[in-house]
């Protein structure tokens, strides 16, 4: 009872806080509004108003998008960590992130159906599709995994990746592809319009739920990998699908925001934290936190430095990384293998 309590709290807690970054973000900006007219200008039937306006067409798609974005990546992450038992994994780190912003990057260069909405998250796909496996089969040496090799090799894809995405716009010799590359390396949300919101908003509409349901296979692989098959779960195959579904999730979120850091390896550890290891309650528990983070992320970066607008990803990368390194850290301490 007291751990169902807990639990409830921890939600509640987190939708209030959701609540209050969503209307921090819609009312702060270069145009500051009151909190109460940004209400108002949310409920039905709102008489127009300049305010309603910057609110509805401008700020709101990007305080949406962001919630879904960061969302989705701290899902990723958490997924990411129990497929590879290893928490220091996420799309970022791993190299799934560079892939997809090279799928994309080669979709514009190239012209391929640039014409249609889902070309670019296709291109995505794949490239995020091939940075997964290419990291998978360099980390694993006789069966088995280490978490050095498998930063490692994130590390190499990552680099491997980013020389192709340069490589494409030298060929391509075209300003606007440089500018339209150098905002998916550092990833942002102010290009979010109500058409950008779309498509991640489907995407993780079937895959959150999916997820969910999986989170008993998913905390089978906590034990190991053949306490999981001894359990009766077909480790490789679900690894591989689970796979596919994150890198389809992490592709649509890079074309439309670019690769945003650190959100999908330090908000699981947060969740963890607060309700544990169990993925049934993990899991909602982190695509709150990460819609969160990133929504707040998103607001320090548009008024820290205003009227110029940092990119996010820049922000999660200064607050990210010293966090990382000191989970490197601690978990050497503790004689942890990495």
């Amino acid at each position: 009872m007291k751990s169902r309590l807990r639990y409830g709290a921890v939600v509640v807690a987190l939708l209030i806080a959701l609540a209050v970054a969503v209307v921090a973000g819609l009312g702060l900006g270069s145009v500051r509004i009151p909190p109460g007219q940004v209400i108002d200008a949310l409920l039905p039937g709102a008489e127009p108003s300049p305010f309603r306006t910057i609110i509805i067409d401008v700020r709101l798609p990007r305080v949406l998008l962001g919630a879904l974005v960061g969302a989705g990546l701290a899902v990723a992450g958490t997924v990411l960590q129990a497929l590879v038992r290893n928490r220091l994994a996420d799309p970022f780190l791993l190299g799934i992130s560079s892939g997809a912003s090279t799928g994309a990057v080669t979709v514009l260069v190239l012209g391929i159906g640039t014409t249609t909405a889902v070309a670019t998250p296709a291109g995505a796909f794949v490239g995020a599709l091939c940075a997964l496996f290419l990291v998978y089969g360099l980390a694993r040496r006789d069966g088995a995994m280490t978490g050095t090799r498998l930063v490692l090799a994130g590390v190499t894809v990552s680099y491997i990746f980013t020389a192709l995405t340069t490589l494409a716009l030298v060929a391509s010799a075209r300003p606007e592809h440089f500018r339209e590359a150098l905002y998916w390396s550092l990833g942002g949300l102010g290009s979010a319009r109500w058409d950008s919101v779309l498509l991640p908003a489907i995407v993780l509409g079937f895959a959150l739920p999916l997820l969910l349901a999986l989170a008993k296979p998913l905390d089978l692989l906590l034990v190991g990998e053949e306490g999981a098959t001894v359990l009766g779960l077909d480790v490789a195959r679900f690894r591989a699908a689970v796979f596919v579904l994150v890198s389809l999730v992490t592709a649509v979120l890079v074309a439309v925001s670019g690769a945003v850091g650190f959100i999908g390896l330090i908000v699981p550890h947060a969740a963890r934290l607060l309700v544990g290891a169990t993925h049934r309650t993990l899991l909602p528990v982190a695509a709150l936190g990460g819609a969160v983070a990133l929504v707040v992320a998103d607001l320090g970066a548009r008024t820290v430095a205003s009227p110029q607008d940092i990119p996010v990803g820049v922000l999660t990368a200064l607050l990210g990384g010293p966090l990382f390194l000191w989970l490197m850290r601690s978990r050497t301490a503790r004689g942890a293998v990495l």
